[in-house]
Formats: C-alpha cells, structure tokens, sequence
C-alpha cells in the first residue's frame, strides 16, 4: 500500500529533494520546509519508489496537506 506523505504543519515548502520516479529508503529526506526560519525535513517512513510530488518550492502547505506519495518497492 502507497504511503501518503502529509505536512504536519503550516509551513513554506523551502526545496524539493527528491523526483517522480527516484527510489528511496526509510528515512530519506522528501522535502524541506521553512517554517519560522528553521529548515525542517520531511522523511519518508518507508522505503520505495516516489509516485507523486504534490508541492512545488515556494508552495505553502497547510497541517495535512498532501506532500508526496511513495510506493513500495517490488518485493
């Protein structure tokens, strides 16, 4: 099952890391949010390939927007 990656704050979306299509592992970095001047990662709890990117540099997100989704990889 696909893991949806959501903000979990209101924050602005400082830089995109990863593309549609890159593999990744538990714990890498999505995307990188500035919110009061502190730069905060958003990491993937699991590991796969990214199937969306839902947010662009200078979006803002709001708690609970949809930040990415990630598949698992092929067993």
């Amino acid at each position: 099952m696909a893991e949806e990656v959501r903000a979990e704050m209101v924050a602005n979306v400082w830089k995109v890391v990863v593309g549609v299509g890159d593999s990744i592992a538990a714990g890498d970095a999505l995307v990188i949010l500035d919110s009061m001047k502190m730069e905060i990662p958003v990491i993937s709890e699991d590991g796969g390939r990214v199937a969306e990117i839902a947010v662009r540099e200078g979006d803002v997100v709001q708690d609970g927007d949809l930040i990415a989704i990630v598949e698992p990889a092929p067993a």
